[in-house]
C-alpha cells in the first residue's frame, strides 16, 4: 500500500536545530523533505534579566513555559547560576504544549497545568480553572521566560485580571547566518508540493529574504501548511491561502494533517 506522501516533496522552514522530529514524521508518511530553515534560535543579547528572575524565584507564584526553547535556555541558566531544580518546587508550573511538558518532566520538574488549547486564550482559561475562578487570579505573580519577540495577549489578559507578570527574554529568533536565497528559490520553484511553516517568524523571515509583503507569487503552486492559528494568520497577512492546519499545535499533528490532505488523492 502506498504511503500518503510518496512522491510528494515537502519544504520545511523550521530551525535546523529542531527539524529532526518533523523530518522523521514526514518521512514516515513517505515524503521527500527539503530542509530550508528561515529561522534560528539564539541566546539573547543579555541574560541579565533572566538571571535576576531566577535569583528571585521566591517572589513568584507561577512559572509559564511557552515552548521547549524557553525550557532549554531557562535550565541552562539554572545550571550556570548553580541553582537547583528543586527551587521550582514551590511554584505552580504551566507548560504550553505536550512537548514542553515532557521536556520539563525529563528535567524532574512538576507540571501543574498543560492547557488543552495552546493559544493564549486557552492558557488563561486553564489557569483560571486551576485557581478556582477569575477572581483568584488577582494578586498572583507570574514569571514568563520567552522569546524576545512574542504575542502579548496572555500577559496582558493576566494583568487585566489583577496579576503581576514579569516577561523576561530567555532566547531570541533570528535569520539563519548561512541562509542561501538562491538555493531556497530553486527549492521553491522546483518540484516541491507543499511548504510548512511552524511559527510566524518562519513566514516573516521568508518574506524578508525575498523583500516582499506578498509571498503568493513566490510560493505559487505550493500548498501552504501552518502549525496553528497564529502562524496561519501571519501567512494570510503575507498573501497566502492556508490549505493545511492541524487542530493540535505540534509537528506530529502537522505532519499527519499534511499526510491526510494528500491521502485524499489516493483512491
Amino acid at each position: 500500500m502506498n504511503k500518503p506522501l510518496e512522491g510528494r516533496t515537502i519544504v520545511i522552514t523550521r530551525a535546523a536545530s529542531q527539524a529532526d522530529e518533523f523530518v522523521e514524521a514526514l518521512e514516515s508518511y513517505g515524503a521527500r523533505v527539503l530542509r530550508c530553515p528561515t529561522i534560528q534560535i539564539k541566546e539573547p543579547d543579555s541574560f541579565e534579566r533572566l538571571d535576576e528572575a531566577i535569583d528571585h524565584l521566591y517572589g513568584y507564584d507561577w512559572l509559564i513555559f511557552t515552548s521547549t526553547n524557553a525550557v532549554e535556555f531557562f535550565f541552562q541558566r539554572i545550571a550556570h547560576l548553580k541553582r537547583n531544580v528543586s527551587d521550582l518546587d514551590d511554584l505552580r508550573v504551566v507548560a504550553i504544549g505536550e512537548a514542553t511538558a515532557e521536556r520539563l518532566r525529563s528535567a524532574q520538574v512538576h507540571v501543574d497545568v498543560v492547557p488543552p488549547v495552546s493559544k493564549a486564550e486557552g492558557v488563561f482559561a486553564a489557569i483560571k480553572d486551576f485557581v478556582g475562578g477569575v477572581e483568584n487570579v488577582a494578586g498572583l505573580n507570574f514569571l514568563l521566560p520567552r522569546a524576545a519577540v512574542a504575542r502579548d495577549h496572555l500577559p496582558r489578559t493576566l494583568e487585566e485580571n489583577g496579576a503581576r507578570v514579569d516577561i523576561v527574554t530567555a532566547y531570541q529568533t533570528a535569520m539563519p547566518d548561512d541562509v542561501d536565497r538562491g538555493r531556497l528559490s530553486a527549492m521553491l520553484t522546483g518540484s516541491a508540493d507543499c511548504i510548512a511553516f511552524t511559527s510566524s517568524s518562519t513566514v516573516k523571515n521568508l518574506a524578508l529574504l525575498f523583500d516582499t509583503q506578498d509571498l503568493s507569487t513566490i510560493l505559487n503552486g505550493l500548498d501552504i501548511a501552518c502549525i496553528g492559528d497564529v502562524t496561519a494568520a501571519t501567512a494570510k497577512e503575507y498573501g497566502l491561502t492556508v490549505a493545511i492546519q492541524p487542530t493540535d499545535f505540534n509537528v506530529t499533528a502537522l505532519s499527519k494533517a499534511i499526510a491526510d490532505y494528500y491521502a485524499q488523492d489516493i483512491t
